[in-house]
């Protein structure tokens, strides 16, 4: 028996088929063994041979070498930048109000008595004009009454003070007794206290009378009716309403810590959904001194004037007042400013041979109003990346996609605080 050495083939293919044979299988080898071992270790020559053939090149001919890779340079990041000048930066409040009539009353019947006639809605009513009226016969039958009441205490009246002046002689004469004239002084005070009490009476039956007219204390128009000619209506119940809304007020709520920040005279802004785009300047005219328990708020009014009727009562008011006005301000949107370890930082651009380039420069902010944050170290004309900074570090080459520029006028609007219904 001839004993040699393994093969190169051998020793590449049997480490690999022992790997990927049982141990079972080696030991009782099935028939056609051998051919599935050749078979195996054909082709993981194959593959043994392109692996080769893969990681060991041939040198270029002419001992040329293969040229390095081509490292395509760094494109520039695309951001929107916000050039810095100097704004008058309002800090404004947000509030939700509600406009009441500045004349508004629900008029009420002042006595007894079935409705005649009530103005048609929408109808103007000078001051002192009849709204409706109430059935007057009855108070008018009632004056008749006590004006004859008052005729016949009067002749009474009279003839006690005839008989009065004529017996004053004859007692100072003694011709009549003291007991006689007593009575005759005596006759003339009744008739005296009886024209009185029938002149009340018919003071008071005037008076009802002129309750039967319910009128207007202002000028203004009917706006609604509460009861319709035929119904009986008696002293205290309500019959119409008439506002007045030449002047209008917007009543809302502040929050109190506010409370140092809001007085009477600062400026507000007030618009309606209905009318876009209409703003009203006004002044607030009241601020309460109290603060609601339930809401936390405290009420201000702001009185408008209204001369076409066009702010209605009861619509909805956006109010917003101004807290506080800084002159000559620099402005930043506070997602323009990055927090780190060390404090804030921004990214400004600078020219660097003709390319904007992105540095990273520290920031310290000044008073902060929601959004928005004031730069206390920046200058203007200073460029500041706005979108996008957090995508860029110091010295990367920048493309500038929109440059913003800072408005004259920022307003700067704290969360609206709804209406307190």
């Amino acid at each position: 028996m001839e004993c040699r050495g393994a093969s190169p083939y051998e020793q590449i293919t049997s480490p690999l088929l022992d790997l990927m044979t049982p141990s079972d299988y080696r030991s009782r080898p099935p028939r056609h063994s051998g051919l599935v071992r050749n078979i195996l270790a054909t082709g993981l020559c194959a593959i043994c041979a392109a692996m080769l053939l893969t990681g060991c090149g041939t040198e270029p001919p002419n001992g040329a070498r293969s040229a390095p890779a081509v490292v395509e340079e760094g494109r520039a990041i695309r951001v929107e930048t916000l050039v810095l000048e100097p704004t008058v930066f309002r800090d404004i409040i947000q509030l939700t109000g509600s406009v009441e009539a500045f004349d508004d009353a629900r008029l009420s019947a002042q006595t007894s008595g079935t409705v005649v006639t009530v103005e048609p809605l929408g109808t103007y009513v000078r001051n002192e004009g009849t709204v409706a009226q109430i059935n007057p016969s009855v108070p008018e039958s009632a004056v008749s009454q006590a004006s004859a009441i008052v005729e016949a205490a009067e002749a009474q009246f009279r003839l006690a003070r005839e008989n009065l002046t004529r017996n004053e002689p004859l007692f100072a004469d003694s011709v009549i007794s003291a007991i006689e004239w007593e009575s005759v002084q005596a006759q003339y005070n009744q008739s005296r206290a009886n024209l009185a009490q029938a002149e009340a009476a018919l003071e008071q039956a005037r008076t009802t009378l002129a309750q039967t007219r319910i009128v207007a204390p202002f000028d203004g128009t009917v706006e609604e009716h509460f009861v319709e000619p035929g119904e009986q209506v008696t002293p205290g119940m309500t019959v119409a309403r008439l506002i007045n809304t030449r002047r209008v007020k917007v009543v809302s709520g502040v929050p109190e810590r506010y409370a140092a920040d809001i007085l009477p005279g600062t400026p507000v802004h007030v618009s309606f959904e209905a009318y876009r785009g209409n703003r009203i300047e006004g002044l607030v005219s009241f601020v309460g001194r109290a603060v609601d328990p339930q809401s936390r708020t405290f009420p201000i009014e702001i009185v408008i004037n209204n001369p076409d009727g066009t702010i209605k009562p009861e619509m909805v008011a956006r109010v917003e007042v101004t807290r506080e006005t800084i002159e000559n301000a620099l402005v930043v949107p506070r997602a323009a400013v990055i927090r780190t370890e060390n404090g804030h930082i921004a990214y400004l651009i600078e020219n660097r041979d003709g390319i904007p380039t992105a540095v990273q420069r520290n920031f310290v902010p000044g008073p902060d109003f929601g959004a928005y944050v004031v730069a206390t170290n920046l200058q203007p004309g200073d460029e500041v990346i706005v979108l996008g900074q957090s995508r860029v570090t110091d010295g990367d080459r920048i493309e500038i996609a929109t440059r913003h520029s800072t408005s004259r006028e920022m307003s700067i609007e704290q969360p609206e605080v709804p209406m307190d219904r």
